[in-house]
């Protein structure tokens, strides 16, 4: 009955066969897992969070400890796991903080590589389907480390945490960016610098009418993105002539480009220029994107989403110039390089064709930038403030395409005349599903692609000699807890997908 509960829940992943525990050992000493949950109806079909801790003490004794990075809550209390656990929670489908970065890798090595007798020791990583948050920090580590190169690392993350056809472990194009930025960072002295900035100005190229223009940014140690500007029709200067913008060399944070190495196939060409100064707490940030068409009767279309996240101290070649990034620069990206909706490929129609940031650092006079190193092997590593970890099913973000009501700030900005169709065009390899779960598979240690189920007793068990390939630790489910626990699900909005994303 669990067996068809997950099913149920899974929904595209059904038709794959499933493991006692859903988790994988990227290498010997790194596992990655989907979030486990102590409470129903959740742990039906996720990792019940007594399974796999009888699993890592079967297997690792006290050797183990977890690294969690879920800003809407783990879904059990550090109790369940003896305390052994880190927290660094950041949102989902969203590259963390990159100030967090030198705080969890060497937390994570002192725990493999510290002083003293550590041999046999793992560290377990997981987010909510243990893929793109996970395969991010897995991946960094390897690089930063273990001296992996960025294509071996995401090659090996992929290959354990991803059945055959079903596309990148990390696929998320800003994630995929923080991973270079890791790369850079631990070929340059591990050094980070985090200053305030000031966004100066947006130039958007081919822009189509409706299009809603927003700055934003991490706040609260980076479990919240806050939305701290959005651009009005007053701020917005139309250019007949795409050439006329002054925007003469753009960088993409290791080489200059000129501007014309980029032909806009433009519809308007248009500048956005905030009538206030536009000020960042920190060096990453996002610009989101969504369009608007008019519907009726008080509602709107959401026809085209996305977002990048970029970071200025890596766009200012800060590892390249020993820690000294440039004060300002041009960020630019293309619309099909830029973030889907919750983490997958979709993003609807095109908005534009590319954008370009203008940024600034602010003056270190007004605000001193901040030097953020590595801690080095045995001094105290600081770690972030766990969220709410009842929270779990309640957080993430649910922007989506589709009917909205009308707003006053959606009402500022200028809208098409017509609806076109929200469909778009999904690259091969890629999945159009927004599970973030979707095409995982299980893997251990020895490369297998099975982990077995821990019976009592310390026996193993799994579908290969007669086990159900279900959940376990949770007892077998009756029928009318079945049917109870799937109509619990329908009533807490029918959102069975949101579930099971990363």
């Amino acid at each position: 009955m669990a067996s068809l509960l997950r099913q149920i829940v899974a929904g595209p992943r059904s038709r794959h066969p499933e493991a006692g525990l859903d988790l994988c050992y990227v290498t010997d000493d790194i596992i990655a897992t989907s979030g486990p949950s102590s409470t129903y109806p959740q742990r039906a079909y996720r990792n019940p969070t007594d399974a796999l801790v009888k699993f890592l003490d079967y297997k690792h004794g006290e050797n183990w400890a977890i690294w969690e990075f879920r800003a809407e809550g783990t879904g059990y209390p550090d109790s369940e796991v003896y305390g052994r656990i880190r927290h660094y929670p950041w949102p989902d489908h969203h590259p963390p903080p990159f100030a967090l970065i030198p705080n969890i890798m060497a937390s994570m090595r002192d725990w493999l590589k510290g002083l003293g007798n550590v041999s046999g020791r793992v560290v377990v990583v997981h987010c909510k389907a243990g893929k793109g948050r996970s395969g991010t920090i897995a991946c960094s580590y390897l690089i930063s480390e273990d001296g992996w190169t960025v294509n071996d690392a995401l090659a090996r993350f992929t290959g354990r945490r991803m059945r055959s056809g079903f596309g990148a472990g990390v696929s998320i194009p800003s994630q995929l960016r923080w991973i270079s930025y890791v790369d850079r960072w631990s070929k340059h002295q591990k050094l980070y610098v985090e200053r305030q900035v000031e966004i100066l100005e947006v130039h958007a190229w081919g822009l189509r009418d409706g299009v809603k223009v927003a700055i934003e940014g991490y706040i609260d140690e980076g479990k919240i993105i806050k939305t701290f500007h959005v651009f009005s029709k007053p701020e917005r200067i139309s250019m007949d002539d795409p050439q006329q913008l002054d925007t003469p060399v753009i960088t993409d944070g290791t080489k200059d480009v000129p501007t014309s190495a980029s032909t806009p196939v433009s519809t308007s060409a248009v500048i956005f220029r905030p009538h206030h100064p536009i000020i960042l707490p920190s060096s990453d940030i996002c610009i989101d994107l969504e369009r608007r068409n008019k519907a009726t009767y008080g509602w709107t279309m959401v026809t085209s989403v996305a977002h990048v996240w970029f970071n200025v101290f890596f766009e200012g070649r800060g590892p390249e110039n020993h820690g000294d990034p440039t004060s300002d620069g041009v960020f630019e990206i293309a619309w099909d390089a830029m973030d889907g909706i919750k983490g997958s490929a979709r993003k609807g129609t095109k908005a534009l064709d590319r954008i370009a940031v203008v940024w600034r650092a602010v003056p270190a006079d007004k605000k001193p930038p901040v030097i953020i190193t590595e801690p080095r092997k045995g001094a105290v590593v600081p770690e972030e403030r766990a969220a709410d970890w009842r929270q779990a099913e309640n957080g993430g973000l649910r922007k989506d395409l589709g009917l909205r009501t009308e707003s006053p700030m959606s009402a500022e900005v200028s809208r098409a005349s017509s609806v076109k169709s929200g469909a778009s065009v999904v690259k091969e390899g890629e999945s159009e599903s927004e599970d973030g779960a979707y095409g995982v598979k299980t893997h251990g240690p020895a490369g297998e692609d099975h982990v077995p189920r821990l019976e009592s007793g310390g026996a193993t068990r799994g579908a290969a000699d007669g086990g159900s390939p279900g959940v376990n630790g949770g007892g077998a489910v009756g029928v009318g807890e079945l049917a109870g626990i799937v109509q619990e699900m329908k009533g807490a909005g029918g959102e069975r997908s949101e579930e099971m994303k990363t």
